[in-house]
């Protein structure tokens, strides 16, 4: 059952994602509202410290995923 419940929130994310891509309305996007929300500009100081937290947790998870560990 639990792959149903994931299968469906990924479907609905990805639609949801791609239709706000499309509309080119701003402030919309995952990636607009986790700016908003953490308050990173969009200046080069703020795209690293966002790329290196994201980098970091990608990485963490990667081998959380293949090492079954925390």
């Amino acid at each position: 059952m639990s792959w149903l419940i994931w299968t469906l929130w990924v479907t609905f994310f990805a639609v949801y994602e791609g239709l706000t891509l499309a509309n080119a309305r701003k402030g919309d996007t995952l990636s607009e509202n986790t700016r908003k929300l953490f308050r990173i500009r969009t200046n080069k100081v703020g795209r690293a410290a966002f790329t290196v937290g994201w980098t970091g947790f990608s990485a963490w998870f990667l081998l959380h995923i293949l090492t079954e560990t925390m």
